[in-house]
């Protein structure tokens, strides 16, 4: 710890910082099913992932590794080059969070480091092979494989239970739900909390204070940790109002589908040390759950500006963080001006999302939910939904026919 310069601090701090919006940016992933469907209080549900958030911080660190000696050149990286991927991250962050878009923290934090490593270094810098094995294919495979799984459990669970009491049903799989969304909790905080315990990692074997190719160190463990789960206590409220009720309407059953395969995708690719998105594979479970149900429809709009924002992550905060590094290399007032214009920015982003209140009392105002569009209502209205299902839900689901329009006077009709 005596070997860390002013420099290497302010990068360690803005690598919490980046933390910690990791933290209520992906609060959906887990817990957006379970508001959304009821299973669990708001508050109750974001204070029980942050708690899980921190121990699964603690279980793994194949993840942490692939960040600090797998994705680019550690020899050609500084702290300048670390602190400018950190500022393309956060603020693609917070863009995402205003607007309520569940894009990829993990790809925000790889497209900074890609993009601040070009602007060094060169092309050379970025370990290419890893790029496409442990980024841009599971970052393809995790949703198609956790909205296959997701759809298939859906249907399943309605084939199994459909003789079985409606009332009791649901009791149980909100039960199951709760448990699932733990387990993505404790999924999450071994996925995501290690890409920060990755890229601090990394600033220390830039500044010298570790050698390459460590573990990270306790410290950096135990901190990345608290603050992925303070952040998620915080709970990114907009994201969740997108994911629980903007993407498809959700029964507890589909809830419970969609967090297990969610689930099962995040801690399989955890352990082989791949940095998927759990963004991608949460969302992905969620469509999936929602198409596996008999007359679920998913909001194809919402999902298209969803699908936008994923493939803009990388690039995006890839070209933020190409044009700080590009100052940070003018000397001390480069990274000075950087970081005022960090800060500046996330001022402004914070006083503009305050003109709009999203909070946990909120969070499943009917009221929200974006019209279900064309597409959706064309396969409502040709797929009959599952027996049992409330009149009022069918109402909803199946618009009421437009009136025939008035006959004008004197035609044969009206005589």
């Amino acid at each position: 710890m005596e070997h860390i310069t002013l420099l290497l601090a302010i990068v360690i701090v803005t690598a919490l910082v980046f933390d910690f919006t990791n933290g209520f940016h992906d609060t959906a992933n887990a817990m957006a099913t379970t508001i959304s469907t009821g299973a669990l209080k708001p508050k109750t549900a974001v204070a029980m992932s942050a708690v899980l958030n921190l121990v699964g911080a603690f279980m793994s660190v194949e993840v942490a590794k692939t960040i600090s000696s797998g994705l680019v050149d550690d020899s050609g990286i500084t702290p300048e080059v670390i602190f400018a991927a950190l500022v393309g991250a956060i603020l693609w962050n917070l863009m995402t969070w205003l607007v309520g878009l569940p894009s990829s923290s993990s790809h925000a934090l790889m497209g900074g480091l890609i993009g601040a490593t070009v602007a060094s270094v060169g092309f050379g810098g970025v370990n290419g092979s890893v790029v496409v094995t442990k980024v841009l294919i599971p970052a393809i495979a995790a949703p198609l494989v956790a909205g296959i799984g997701a759809m298939v459990a859906t249907r399943l669970t309605y084939k199994l239970g459909k003789n079985a009491d409606a009332g009791a049903t649901a009791k149980g799989y909100r039960a199951g739900q709760i448990t699932s969304a733990g387990l993505v909790s404790l999924a999450h905080g071994t996925n995501d909390a290690q890409k920060t315990m990755g890229i601090i990692t990394l600033a220390l074997v830039a500044g010298n204070v570790i050698a390459p190719g460590s573990n990270p160190p306790l410290w950096v463990i135990v901190s990345a940790g608290l603050a992925i789960a303070l952040g998620t206590y915080l709970g990114g409220w907009r994201i969740i109002r997108t994911m629980g009720k903007g993407l498809t309407d959700l029964q507890p059953q589909q809830g419970f589908a969609a967090q297990t395969s969610a689930a099962s995708v995040i801690l399989a690719s955890s352990n082989l040390g791949f940095s998927l998105s759990t963004t991608h594979s949460c969302s992905g479970a969620v469509m999936g759950a929602g198409l596996g149900r008999k007359g679920g429809v998913v909001r194809w709009s919402t999902a298209t500006r969803m699908f936008v924002a994923w493939g803009l992550t990388l690039p995006a905060a890839g070209l933020v963080a190409a044009g700080s590094e590009f100052v940070t290399q003018q000397g001390d007032w480069g990274v000075a001006a950087v970081a005022a214009f960090l800060i500046a920015s996330c001022v402004a982003i914070w006083f503009i999302s305050r003109r709009q209140v999203i909070d946990h009392n909120n969070v499943n105002d009917i009221g929200a939910d974006e019209p279900a569009g064309v597409v959706t209502t064309a396969i409502a209205a040709v797929i009959p939904p599952p027996a049992g299902t409330p009149a009022q839900d069918i109402k909803t689901t199946i618009p009421a026919p437009a009136a025939p329009p008035a006959e004008p006077a004197g035609s044969p009709a009206s005589v």
